[in-house]
C-alpha cells in the first residue's frame, strides 16, 4: 500500500518488453534503504524489486501490467515518480494508494496560474463515474485532489511542491498516465449494487450519505 506522496524521480536505464519482462530504473533511494522483494510505486504501479545494483534497481513486469497501464509507454531516460511501500506506523500523509492501476487517461492541457498549474486529463466514462470534485486521485502514482469533472475528463491543481519533485514538470500534453481512482468510490459502488439486490439491506444511497460517503 501507498500514500501517493512521491519520494524520488528515477531515470528509466533499460525497458525490456520481452519475456522475461523487466524494468531498470536510477533511484536516489539509497540501496540501504531497499532489499529483494520490496514493493515500490513506478508512476503509481505496485512492482516488486528483483536485484538491487547500487543506485540502479530491477523490477519485474507482468505481461498484464504493460497491457493495462502506461508503463507500456516508457522510453529509456524517461523519468517517472518512485514510493517506497508505506511502513506500520509511519505518517499516512496522502491518500490510500493501492498501486493497482484502474485506466490511462491523458493530459491534454497544463496551465499555469501563478505559481500553480491547472492539469486537465482526459478518461473514459468506466473511470470517470468513480471520480468526484474534491475527491481523492493517483496520476502517475501522485496522490492529487480532483479541481473538478465532467463527461470528457477531470483537471487538478498542483502545488509548487509537488510540480517540483514529481514528473508533472516533465509530461506534456498527448501524455498518457496511469489512473487509480479513490478506493472508497470502488466499494461504494459496489454496495450500492449489492444492496439493489437485497430486499433487506439498508445500505442505499441515503444511508452512505448519511454516513458521510459522499
Amino acid at each position: 500500500m501507498f500514500t501517493g506522496i512521491i519520494e524520488d524521480k528515477g531515470i528509466v536505464k533499460e525497458l525490456r518488453r520481452a519475456a522475461p519482462s523487466v524494468i531498470v530504473v536510477k533511484t536516489a533511494i539509497t540501496a540501504s534503504e531497499i532489499k529483494n522483494g520490496d514493493s515500490i510505486s513506478i508512476n503509481g504501479a505496485c512492482l516488486t524489486v528483483i536485484r538491487i545494483n547500487g543506485d540502479i534497481l530491477t523490477f519485474d513486469v507482468s505481461p498484464e501490467t504493460f497491457n493495462v497501464t502506461a508503463l507500456k509507454r516508457l522510453k529509456v531516460n524517461d523519468t517517472v515518480n518512485l514510493e517506497r511501500a508505506v511502513k506500520v506506523g509511519g505518517r499516512f500523509d496522502g491518500h490510500i494508494v493501492s498501486g493497482h492501476i484502474d485506466g490511462i487517461g491523458k493530459i491534454v492541457g497544463k496551465k499555469r496560474m501563478g505559481d500553480f498549474f491547472v492539469v486537465r486529463v482526459s478518461a473514459d466514462k468506466e473511470l470517470l463515474k468513480h471520480i468526484v470534485k474534491k475527491g481523492s486521485i493517483a496520476v502517475d502514482g501522485i496522490s492529487l485532489t480532483v479541481n473538478g469533472v465532467d463527461d470528457a475528463g477531470f483537471d487538478f491543481v498542483v502545488i509548487p511542491h509537488t510540480y517540483k519533485m514529481t514528473n508533472l514538470n516533465e509530461v506534456q500534453s498527448g501524455a498518457a498516465v496511469n489512473i487509480e481512482t479513490d478506493i472508497l468510490a470502488k466499494y461504494v459502488e459496489k454496495l450500492l449494487k449489492n444492496s439493489k439486490g437485497d430486499a433487506k439491506s439498508k445500505v442505499n444511497a441515503s444511508f452512505l450519505a448519511e454516513h458521510g460517503f459522499f
